[in-house]
């Protein structure tokens, strides 16, 4: 066989790798179910106004409020806690448990409620996690947390709002 023929089969076999992996039912990216959200069109000044001083340092700058001191710490009644900007339900009752961390934390999210991505703010990669409609940071999500999951979501009380059941 020729260097030439063996060349184009290499890029025919190439260029039918992405095809076999659409016909065998590859996972396609979603859409952004919120793309088109009021709430990512709102100015620093229309969030000011809406927000406390602290829910908005954390949600929209990234902050983190002092560990201990959110309300939500000690919330234990059946309901949903939820994004404190724009009311996208985050996290049910039943998956909040004490991480003894300061912060509220729970080991499951609902479904498509959150977006991630990488952040080295402390010079060391964590996973920040924020509403999936406002884009309002929430918090970091950790390996360490109970089963079933095995996850931590470390969240900021500010950014939360709790809705009894």
């Amino acid at each position: 066989m020729s260097p030439t023929h063996d060349l184009t089969r290499r890029r025919l076999l190439g260029g039918a790798l992405p095809i076999v992996a659409l016909a065998l039912g590859a996972p396609a990216r979603s859409a952004d179910r919120f793309a088109g959200s009021p709430f990512r069109a709102l100015s620093d000044s229309a969030w000011r106004a809406r927000l406390p001083a602290a829910s908005f340092e954390v949600l929209r700058r990234e902050g983190t409020e002092r560990p201990f001191t959110s309300p939500l710490l000690n919330e234990h009644r059946r309901g949903r806690f939820v994004c404190l900007a724009c009311g996208l339900p985050l996290f049910e009752s039943g998956w909040k448990y004490d991480s003894g961390t300061g912060w509220p934390s729970f080991w499951r999210a609902i479904p498509g409620a959150l977006g991630t991505k990488a952040d080295f703010a402390i010079g060391v990669e964590r996973t920040e996690y924020h509403c999936a409609q406002c884009l309002g940071h929430q918090g970091h999500v950790f390996d360490d947390g109970p089963r079933p999951t095995g996850l931590r979501y470390c969240n900021n009380g500010v950014a939360l709002r709790f809705e009894a059941a």
